[in-house]
């Protein structure tokens, strides 16, 4: 007899993968014979995907809930799709796309409306992932130049660091008594130290604070 499978796919941690569920089990498919990665579709390369397959026999029906929840590169979903409808000889059924459904159609007037529909959705698929990408690639270098800044916010000088930077660059401390002094890794205490450097004698290039010492343009 042959069995029944689900396969479920969100890009992330934080998308809902309830929709997929419901109409998943809807079908009668039981939780154990339903994988899901929560992970891009850039590829294949998926722990749960790749279970799934190991597990397909040949005349084993696959529901997934639209072309995009197998993945979305074009080439992959076509050589996938060969790979689980030819080489394993599974049916598959997408939810939203009746004509997707190997078990209809098996004529070769089927066979080719169904192949054409895949490779109108596969593309779909990609080239809809690859705007979004675009959309948000312009999204934030507007909001850069607006001023808007990303990532974690830098963390606060410690309240003794310029006093201490000081002695360090009068050789009154080592780097390490420095850091330590600050409560910083090394490294972090000197990065800062050079960052904090460079902005203000940027912002005052003439200014006698500014001074050589190792070598190095200094305040």
């Amino acid at each position: 007899m042959k069995n029944v499978y689900g396969y479920i796919r969100v890009s992330s941690i934080d998308q809902n993968e309830d929709r997929q569920l419901i109409a998943i089990h809807n079908r009668g498919v039981p939780d154990a014979r339903i994988y899901m990665d929560k992970q891009s579709g850039k590829d294949f390369e998926r722990p749960k995907y790749k279970r799934l397959v190991r597990k397909l026999k040949q005349g084993d029906l696959l529901y997934i809930m639209s072309i995009d929840r197998l993945g979305r590169n074009y080439k992959e979903i076509q050589r996938q799709w060969q790979v689980l409808t030819k080489e394993i000889g599974v049916d598959i059924c997408v939810l939203d796309m009746p004509l997707l459904d190997t078990r209809q159609g098996r004529d070769l007037m089927g066979t080719f409306i169904a192949d054409l529909v895949l490779q109108i959705l596969s593309f779909v698929a990609e080239n809809e992932h690859a705007v979004i990408r675009q959309r948000q690639a312009e999204g934030i270098a507007a909001a850069k130049a607006r001023g808007v800044r990303f990532g974690r916010p830098p963390r606060a000088l410690p309240p003794n660091f310029h006093e201490v930077r000081k002695d360090w660059r009068a050789q009154k401390l080592t780097l390490r008594q420095a850091a330590q002094a600050c409560k910083l890794p090394a490294g972090t205490f000197y990065a800062k130290a050079v960052r904090f450097e460079k902005a203000l004698c940027a912002d005052k290039p003439d200014s006698n604070m500014c001074t050589f010492i190792n070598g190095r343009r200094t305040v």
